[in-house]
């Protein structure tokens, strides 16, 4: 019996020997990750250093339950997610979290997850070189319950000096798994939410480095939603348009979620028949975003010659 015990654990050190010598290091996890989270960064306003160390942490370097059998590297859970999702105990036992394909998938839907939810919506308004900002916005916002979540991200970032990514220095590395890691990004880029390539149906443009598409005749939600592989909900998201909106040839769409300010223009003086609607979609801009930059309420008109802030917040008028 002695002997059996002794053999069933040999096996098990064997086992564990053998599942540490797979497991990424965090220098892999950089190397492999960080083009992607240079690509969230430069599209979305979110921090390069930031998205790594969420990943590093949530994930532990991409070694995690979760990261190995959902390839879900930022711990999201369900919420209004429709697609498969795995149960994992946390905060609650048996808790639902999103899955996804591949990883890429993973970035993507982290970035889309933190534009697109009011609550995250004040951490945009800080410098992308702000990463102890974004370290304690996030955590005030609740994106975890761990107290000390801010101050994990911020030794993340400087014990492995990530914030160089956010300063626009070229970080090279040697390692021939991230040629291996871009040749297989580029072929899965139809899961790749950062990389649209260009369809057939329609020629994609940028403005304020938000993608769109100009709506042809015959052009439904659907149908675009279906072409860009987006939920039934997103179009109408992004172009702050209610449910029963209606498509008309030439109108601009976007395909990815608008920012909350303008990167180039200052400002925008208001034209003859120009709205608060047609100017967010002229620059790119949230409609509550433009209406909050001009310390206005939604609804509030607006005049020819009128001038709109749409990079920074209007200043308080002296009494």
């Amino acid at each position: 019996m002695k002997q059996k015990i002794i053999g069933i654990l040999s096996i098990a050190l064997i086992s564990l020997s053998a599942f540490s010598q797979d497991e990424l290091t965090r220098e892999q996890y950089i190397e492999k990750y960080n083009d992607l989270a240079v690509e969230a960064m430069e599209n979305f306003g979110i921090p390069a250093s930031i998205t790594l160390a969420q990943g590093i942490l949530e994930s532990n370097n991409g070694n995690s339950y979760l990261a190995r059998k959902a390839n879900n590297h930022f711990g999201i859970k369900k919420h209004d997610w429709t697609g498969p999702t795995v149960k994992r105990d946390d905060d609650k036992k048996n808790e639902e979290f999103r899955k996804y394909n591949h990883p890429y998938e993973s970035f993507a839907d982290h970035a889309k997850f933190l534009t697109t939810r009011d609550r995250y919506a004040f951490l945009f308004e800080l410098n992308v070189t702000d990463y102890k900002g974004w370290a304690h916005g996030l955590k005030k916002a609740g994106y975890a319950t761990d107290p000390r979540y801010a101050g994990h991200l911020i030794k993340i970032i400087e014990d492995n000096e990530l914030y160089l990514f956010d300063s626009g220095v070229n970080v090279q590395f040697s390692s021939s798994e991230r040629i291996a890691t871009e040749r297989e990004r580029r072929r899965v880029t139809n899961v790749d939410r950062f990389v649209i390539e260009p369809y057939a149906l329609h020629q994609i443009y940028s403005n304020n480095k938000v993608k769109y598409v100009k709506v042809k005749p015959g052009d439904t939600f659907k149908s675009i939603s279906q072409e860009f592989d987006l939920r039934d909900w997103e179009l109408y998201k992004y172009n702050d348009l209610e449910d029963n909106a209606r498509l008309s040839p030439g109108q601009l769409l976007y395909i990815q979620p608008k920012r909350y300010r303008a990167r180039e223009v200052e400002y925008h003086t208001v034209a003859e028949n120009e709205t608060m609607y047609s100017i967010s979609q002229r620059y790119g801009l949230r409609l509550k975003w433009l209406y909050t930059r001009n310390r206005m309420e939604r609804g509030d008109g607006i005049v020819v010659g009128q001038q709109l802030y749409l990079k920074k917040r209007k200043p308080k008028e002296d009494n």
